[in-house]
């Protein structure tokens, strides 16, 4: 016999914070944000003590410390989060190879394939949620139910950490009570349209006949919410195929100015790109370089090459190639340096940069301490004693 409800959404408790947390007991109970503490500073992701005062996330951490004088705000390590949630997703592939990533922190998992091994979905889901508290000390809300949109929506209301299921019987019930922007593709505009018609609650959508919809909002955007409002939602989970991209970017507190500050930024940027490659075994064809100036005009440039590269030197040769199509006389707010056509980094190396092999030993060699020692236990000259990796005044990190 089939499971009726068969979709899991696993939504990652203040992941950010709650990894935090792991590195240091001592933020357990307390308002704790992850974020920029400058005056550009930006919420990232707060706890739910610190949400239940007003805290949540892309918030002016200034208007967060006015909401809660006694918040923690800890700056952001992206790296840590992003190989904790390597481990996360992990445990979710042990359960079933099923699996669509959203984000660093939730998926989409169909598990179906498990109902020999265990009496309902929601056995799974606890089952789920158990291993990652086990294994990795962190909460997880999971929602259950016959497609992605019941999913999703019941993910929320199982937070914090806990566990809702959406029977087939009361999916109208739970589906209509919510407000009408809980549904996928209502945003400010729409909604203001919607309520032109009277509309509040999801209910009120699926109340409105189809032709009514598509009259006001257009044929596409109508159908999709009156199907979603009768809780259709027919898209499958997608595994997850080769990782996309990974990237690097950093805004800052004082704007960068001069070729050499610049180059210094980036350089610190092709070292965590490199080791975050390494660290997936992936090499990159493509590399993109983003700024964002003062004036916040964003210009991005990239370059494709004829094989992958993975490692520090020939990611920064790249970089400082793509820098001199820029206007470094102007103050850069945002640098970013990102890698995408990505592959495994076994398949033969880049040898079109006038390449090196003696850098290929000293990669090697340098990959072999930092597994060992960490991150941050060897660095270039040029970035010792001058804290580059804030140069001049690093506000907040961002992979992905």
């Amino acid at each position: 016999m089939s499971w009726t409800e068969p979709i899991l959404h696993v939504d990652m408790d203040s992941f950010f914070v709650e990894v935090e947390r792991l590195r240091d007991p001592e933020l357990k109970g307390r308002p704790v944000a992850v974020g920029g503490k400058g005056p550009r500073g930006v919420i990232a992701s707060a706890s739910y003590e610190a949400r239940r005062l007003g805290v949540h996330s892309a918030q002016p951490s200034a208007t967060a410390l006015r909401l809660c004088p006694e918040l923690e705000i800890v700056a952001p390590e992206h790296g840590r989060y992003r190989e904790m949630s390597l481990t996360v997703f992990e445990v979710f592939r042990s359960f079933t190879p099923l699996v669509e990533g959203l984000s660093l922190d939730e998926a989409f998992l169909d598990v179906r394939g498990l109902r020999l091994h265990f009496d309902s979905t929601i056995d799974v889901a606890r089952e789920i949620r158990q291993q990652i508290r086990s294994h990795l000390g962190l909460p997880a809300s999971v929602g259950v139910a016959s497609n992605k949109l019941l999913a999703k929506l019941a993910s929320q209301e199982a937070k914090p950490d806990g566990v809702h299921h959406v029977p087939r019987s009361d999916e109208l019930g739970f589906l209509h009570r919510l407000p009408a922007d809980a549904l996928w593709g209502v945003g400010p505009a729409t909604l203001a349209g919607l309520e032109r018609l009277g509309v509040e609650s999801v209910g009120d959508i699926g109340a409105i006949p189809a032709a009514a919809l598509a009259k006001a909002l257009g044929p596409t955007l109508g159908h999709h919410l009156h199907e979603l409002a009768n809780a259709r939602d027919e898209r499958p989970v997608e595994p997850d195929g080769e990782a996309k991209s990974i990237s690097v970017e950093e805004t800052y507190d004082s704007d960068l100015t001069g070729v050499d500050v610049i180059e210094t930024a980036m350089l610190s940027h092709a070292q965590k790109l490199s080791w975050r490659l390494h660290r997936a075994g992936l090499a990159a064809k493509t590399v993109t370089l983003k700024a964002r100036y003062d004036d916040f005009t964003t210009i991005t440039r990239s370059q494709t090459l004829s094989g992958g590269i993975d490692g520090a030197h020939d990611l920064f040769k790249v970089a400082t190639s793509l820098l001199t199509q820029l206007d470094l006389r102007r103050p850069v707010r945002l640098l970013g340096l990102g890698a995408t056509s990505l592959h495994p980094s076994d398949r033969p190396r880049q040898l079109d940069l006038g390449h090196d092999r003696a850098w290929d030993s000293l990669e090697d060699a340098i990959a072999e301490v930092k597994e060992r020692f960490g991150e941050g236990s060897v660095a270039p000259a040029r970035l010792v004693g001058r804290d580059a990796d804030r140069a001049p005044g690093r506000r907040s990190s961002k992979s992905s």
